[in-house]
């Protein structure tokens, strides 16, 4: 099975100032987004990716431009990127572009944090049909991946917020109305493999580590390991690291 990095984009001038984007066109990384994009892009680097899809708002593709450029450095090339609409943001409809602050005193607020699965933005899309159309597209891309490049490829999805949480939410097998109960925070990488029996979520919203054992460990064989296994041992630093001791 194909490995999926799913990543949300650096922090924008909508993040730090307390403002719903959405999907509102000119959104960009400000200055600690574009450095948080690069230490992510970095990390990305330690193993080369059969793939690089990106939601189509600005924030995404800058945050796909610094994994692809730090791919180009690293290993000589990279996979085209490709723009994907179905992982968008979430349609806030009326919401979009409001302050949260005062979102947080509109009885829907209320909903969206205890009972998402129930949620329509006002003018927008419902939250189901936000959840339904990002894993639906995740998990075609992830087979198309895994049929052109084999079960040992890895490839990245560059995000949002939200579409990562519903992702990570179907992939652990929760109910829609559990997500808020994940943290995906800016230029994070959540890490799936969808496999034969069940999906395996690998890691959500990790900042820093290691992830050259994704390049070093053999391709998965989707059986999950009864005891939990011996981990991920990372070929690049094995001679230096205790045998009982799990990559990071």
């Amino acid at each position: 099975m194909a490995t999926v990095l799913l990543v949300r984009h650096g922090r924008t001038t909508a993040n730090a100032t307390g403002l719903l984007a959405g999907r509102t066109a000119g959104v960009r990384l400000d200055e600690v987004g574009r450095r948080q994009a690069q230490r992510t892009a970095e990390r990305i680097a330690a193993v080369p990716i059969a793939a690089l899809v990106t939601s189509p708002l600005e924030r995404c593709r800058q945050t796909a431009r610094a994994i692809a450029d730090a791919q180009r450095a690293t290993h000589g090339h990279v996979p085209e990127t490709t723009v994907e609409r179905a992982i968008t943001e979430a349609d806030y409809g009326e919401w979009q572009g409001r302050e949260l602050a005062d979102l947080a005193e509109e009885p829907l607020w209320r909903t969206v944090q205890s009972n998402p699965s129930a949620v329509v933005f006002p003018g927008g899309e419902s939250m189901p049909t936000m959840q339904s159309r990002a894993v639906t597209a995740v998990r075609r891309l992830d087979a198309e991946v895994e049929r052109q490049h084999g079960p040992g490829a890895v490839w990245v999805a560059v995000s949002h917020g939200d579409i990562v949480k519903s992702v990570l939410a179907d992939a652990f097998g929760m109910h829609l109305d559990l997500f808020q109960r994940i943290a995906v925070g800016p230029a994070s990488v959540s890490i799936v493999r969808y496999g034969e029996h069940r999906p395996e979520v690998v890691a959500t919203n990790t900042e820093s580590g290691d992830l050259a054992w994704l390049a070093a460990a053999p391709a998965p064989s989707g059986d999950a390991a009864v005891g939990g296994g011996a981990g991920h041992g990372s070929a690049a630093d094995a001679s230096d690291r205790d045998p009982g001791t799990a990559a990071p």
